[in-house]
């Protein structure tokens, strides 16, 4: 049974320039690459070490460069939006020298910590920020056609969604996340987390173990989280960064099961990471007295860098008034950052003592 997917993201209808703030590899990577192809103006970019900002204008045609974040929100057009992809630690003082009422993507987490999530919550609700946290994920295009599917009652009711990721992530490209504290969940597995509440909404409570490896020095590199939706819903995230074994038996997938049906979604961006292998995308489709068979639809882009489209696509029609929905608002995602929160805490209490006597 085949099916004609709709997944790609809605265009806001005008034009609104964009300030990046910040000028990291994740905006060489994907911000400005998935602008290109979306036609997004980026009016100018500002960083702390201005040459970093001036090599991706030259590269990227940004017309200007900006020595001050005041001095980016000095020459700001009409309608700017800020696009902040700076680290954590640096939000809330950014935010502050934002207009009220801007309109603003800001990269994830929401903060180092939930406690620090709440202060960027309270933040933008004094400011009336339009706010949006960039957990591009949800619009990646393996993503969206599995929501078109399930949302079209193709598969069914759905009971089991997966996560499994088992591959060799060279952290040592993210110096500055590498030495995290709180590493797995809070900068990889927090997209996760957030992908299933944007399908299932929030969890009852959740299970989780977050885990060093033997021989290095990372404060974490492997999870299991287990979100409780009752005792159909089975939702878990499997996690393991270490397995430098060679590709025969890596892993990366999202898995839906309906009664109906099932939709499997290979994230290829993490295979082989950051060079990355093709996305595969296949689901299946019960049918009374046929034998199950799979489709495989070839679906144009990825992660990196489309999914970059639908977060910043979504930000500036809710900004216009063309959509009352900012699918990633902070009163939202502060959700994701409370379940994270929830892991930590479970990951640290541990399980039941096994009775033995």
């Amino acid at each position: 049974m085949s099916i004609e997917i709709k997944y790609q993201p809605a265009l806001p209808e005008t034009k609104q320039p964009i300030i990046i703030i910040g000028a990291g590899g994740i905006v060489a990577d994907a911000h400005l690459p998935a602008y290109k192809i979306a036609g997004f103006d980026v009016f100018g970019i500002v960083n702390r070490t201005k040459e970093r900002a001036q090599k991706l204008a030259d590269a990227f045609g940004i017309p200007n460069v900006f020595n001050t974040v005041a001095e980016a929100v000095a020459a700001a057009p009409q309608h700017t939006v800020y696009d902040l992809t700076i680290m954590p630690e640096q939000y809330l003082e950014t935010l502050k020298q934002l207009p009220d009422g801007s309109a603003v993507l800001i990269q994830k987490p929401m903060g180092d910590d939930f406690a620090q999530a709440n202060e960027i919550l309270e933040l933008c609700r004094t400011k009336n920020l339009k706010a949006a946290i960039n957990f591009q994920l949800r619009f990646a295009p393996f993503v969206s056609a599995a929501r078109f599917l399930i949302e079209s009652g193709s598969i069914g009711e759905l009971y089991d969604m997966e996560v499994r990721v088992t591959i060799k992530t060279p952290w040592e490209i993210f110096p500055h996340v590498m030495i995290h504290p709180r590493l797995e969940i809070q900068y990889h597995s927090i997209h996760y987390v957030d992908l299933i509440r944007s399908f299932l909404g929030n969890p009852q409570t959740v299970l989780a173990k977050t885990l060093k490896h033997p021989a290095k020095a990372l404060s974490s590199s492997r999870s299991t989280i287990l979100m409780d939706y009752g005792d159909t819903m089975h939702a878990v995230i499997n996690t393991n960064h270490d397995h430098d074994f060679g590709p025969d038996h890596q892993e990366s997938y999202i898995k839906w099961e309906g009664t109906k049906g099932a939709i499997v979604a290979k994230i290829g961006l993490l295979m082989d990471y950051p060079h990355g292998v093709p996305d595969v995308f296949e689901y299946c489709i019960v049918e009374d007295g046929k034998t199950p068979e799979w489709q495989t639809v070839k679906l144009e882009g990825s992660w990196f860098p489309e999914a970059f489209i639908g977060t910043m696509a979504n930000l500036m029609r809710y900004n216009e008034g063309s959509t009352a929905i900012l699918n990633t608002d902070v009163e939202d995602v502060i959700q994701t950052m409370a379940v994270v929160e929830s892991a930590y805490q479970s990951s640290d209490i541990g399980g039941v003592k096994v009775n033995h006597e």
